[in-house]
């Protein structure tokens, strides 16, 4: 098979191999999805609990499966015959989701669980574990200027409640069925992923969503205020979606990198408010800042140290955060105006 945008997987898997990617229906995962179908990749297994007419999309000659992957049976289903799995199932969103619903996030060890199991007992070759920077002690994130976080800073443990534990717990169900079982496992950190295809209302959206929305929103109804969660001062760092998949593939793989969490991220730290000002100036509008300090706010700072995955990968984020903010909201610009006119958008 012809090698296209140097895939790491087209040197080590034939185009007919079978490619199985969970939580398909929404941004990431089906992000990937299409990233391995332009590779050429003839059978790639795409699944999320979500009716299909909700995906966010759906890629042509993808193989497209309605299932909850908190079943072992479904699980089981999913992964025969399967030479990769990628597991990005889970039931999670925003800071605004992740600490209003801890157990619906917790319980997404279930489909960790029973995922890993029956990629196991399916023969696959190769395991794939979406983790989070949510992970990494929340003792280390408690000043804007925090440190950025290498990979060894998930311990002595003190992940963020719920979707933290979940997300480290289930990076040692990986470590383990290597080390146990000689399943190929390969871990990636998420920081902060955003663009085109994601939640972007609902509540489950993330902050360059939420603050593209918003900024939409008030140029639409004429309004000149936009409310900040917090005081507008915790800092990220933001990594554009087509970076995220080209640095999943890449992970996936590499032997030096089997069992071993990395980080996934850019290395640019911005504040909120900072993010609010590009988006302000891509929108081409002037807005009054108003500072919501009881809604959901997160640790004050957090940031990817990424001299790891520079070391083993030479990966590092292409997309300046100014390019990719400016394609995020004319994307959700258009699905915003596609729902005043009665049209189906993606959530």
């Amino acid at each position: 098979m012809a090698k296209k945008n140097n895939s790491a997987a087209v040197s080590c898997m034939k185009e007919d191999d079978l490619i199985v990617i969970t939580g398909a229906g929404g941004f990431i995962a089906g992000a990937l999805a299409r990233y391995f179908r332009k590779q050429g990749f003839t059978r790639i297994r795409a699944i999320d609990k979500k009716p299909l007419p909700q995906w966010y999309q759906q890629i042509e000659g993808v193989e497209c499966l309605c299932m909850d992957l908190s079943n072992e049976g479904n699980c089981r289903r999913a992964c025969q015959d399967a030479v990769e799995v990628y597991n990005l199932a889970a039931d999670m969103g925003g800071m605004g989701f992740i600490e209003r619903y801890r157990i619906e996030c917790l319980r997404s060890i279930l489909i960790n669980t029973h995922m890993i199991e029956s990629a196991y007992r399916a023969g696959a070759r190769r395991y794939f574990f979406s983790s989070s920077a949510c992970a990494y002690n929340i003792e280390l994130q408690k000043d804007k200027n925090s440190r950025a976080l290498k990979e060894s800073d998930a311990y002595p443990a003190m992940a963020e409640r719920g979707y933290g534990w979940e997300k480290l717990m289930s990076e040692m169900f990986c470590q383990e069925y290597y080390a146990e079982r000689g399943l190929e496992t390969h871990i990636a950190r998420f920081h902060n992923v955003y663009g085109p295809y994601g939640t972007w209302a609902g509540g489950r959206e993330k902050a360059p969503a939420a603050i593209c929305r918003k900024v939409i929103e008030a140029k639409n109804e004429n309004s000149d205020e936009i409310v900040i969660w917090g005081d507008g001062n915790q800092t990220r760092s933001f990594m554009y979606i087509d970076d995220c998949v080209k640095g999943i593939d890449m992970i996936m793989h590499c032997d030096k990198l089997i069992a071993t969490p990395v980080n996934l991220g850019s290395d640019r730290l911005v504040s909120i408010n900072d993010l609010v000002s590009i988006v302000v100036g891509i929108g081409g509008i002037t807005l009054k800042r108003k500072y919501d300090l009881n809604a959901p706010k997160g640790v004050a700072g957090r940031n990817s140290d990424n001299t790891f995955i520079q070391k083993v990968l030479g990966w590092q984020p292409n997309t300046p955060l100014e390019e990719g903010l400016k394609n995020t909201y004319e994307w959700i610009e258009q699905q915003y105006k596609d729902r005043k006119a009665g049209k189906q958008t993606v959530n």
